[in-house]
Parts: structure tokens; C-alpha cells; sequence
């Protein structure tokens, strides 16, 4: 299995992943026309040509930006393909000059394990004012979030 940059073709079965998840409420539903117009930002994991996970590097301000639509196929949990995408993500980063990366989840340890710390949702505006102002959760809204320091950011001084 390898990762690739999504394309045109795999649209469709990027929208069928997405719809398992989203109709448990795990993540964000994502219509057809948005995973084309961000379709430059995803990744997908093929196993031959069947699309088996799929995640977003959604830049949301100069230097942040967020793990989107992180799912792995039911039938290919546990075999390390989410930990493919997001370190496929984290590498991709700094070449866009990412320093903070960040998810919104209910997988909390997942993320732990690869770097990742707790942080307060209300301090993420650029997350809070372009997604979740849309979200029928917003209010109570139950998904953890969480921060990961990139190389070269002094997470000391760095407001998150």
C-alpha cells in the first residue's frame, strides 16, 4: 500500500469513505464538490487502485493548519495506514511553512502517540470561524482538539 496524491478519479470513492464516517458522526460530512475543489490537499492510501484511507492537510492560517477527514476503510483498521496518512502530513508540512498542525477528534490517543497535545479549542479562531461556525455542534461541540508542534517552533512562547 502507498500513498498518493488524490486526483480526480478517486473522488467518488473518497466521498463513499467519508459518508461511513460522517454518518456515524465520527467526522464532518464533505460533498462531492468540496472534495474537488480540495482535492490539491487530500492523500489517499490505495491498496492496487481501491482507495482505503484518506486525509486532508487544510492550511487555515500562515502558519497553521489542520488533519482533515482522517479515515481508514473498516476493513484495513490496525494496519497503520492512519499513522501513514497524518506522518505523510506532518513530512508535508514545513514545506509550505506549516509550524502548527491541529485536529478536532474523538481519537485523541491515536494523535498523542504521534505528537500531538491537548489544546482549547476557543483558541484556535482560524478552525473556530471557517468550520465549526457551520457545524449543528457548535455549541456542544464533543471533539477534542489537539496541536502538534512542527520542527523549528518554539512551542515555549508559541500561543496556540
Amino acid at each position: 500500500m502507498r500513498i498518493f496524491n488524490a486526483t480526480t478519479a478517486d473522488v467518488y470513492s473518497i466521498y463513499e469513505l467519508i459518508k461511513i464516517y460522517a454518518d456515524k458522526e465520527i467526522v464532518l460530512p464533505r460533498s462531492l464538490l468540496s472534495i474537488y475543489q480540495q482535492l490539491q490537499c487530500l492523500y489517499v492510501v490505495k491498496d492496487e487502485n481501491k482507495v482505503v484511507g484518506v486525509a486532508g492537510l487544510h492550511v487555515l492560517g500562515r502558519d497553521l493548519a489542520e488533519v482533515r477527514s482522517l479515515v481508514v476503510h473498516p476493513d484495513y483498521q490496525q494496519k497503520g495506514i492512519g499513522r501513514m496518512l497524518v506522518d505523510h502530513i506532518i513530512m508535508e508540512s514545513p514545506k509550505l511553512g506549516i509550524e502548527r498542525l491541529i485536529s478536532l477528534t474523538y481519537q485523541v490517543e491515536f494523535f498523542k502517540k504521534l505528537g500531538f497535545q491537548l489544546a482549547i479549542r476557543d483558541d484556535l479562531p482560524e478552525k473556530v470561524w471557517t468550520d465549526c461556525v457551520n457545524c449543528p455542534k457548535i455549541n456542544n461541540c464533543d471533539e477534542i482538539a489537539l496541536v502538534k508542534y512542527l520542527q523549528n517552533h518554539d512551542s515555549k512562547t508559541a500561543v496556540v
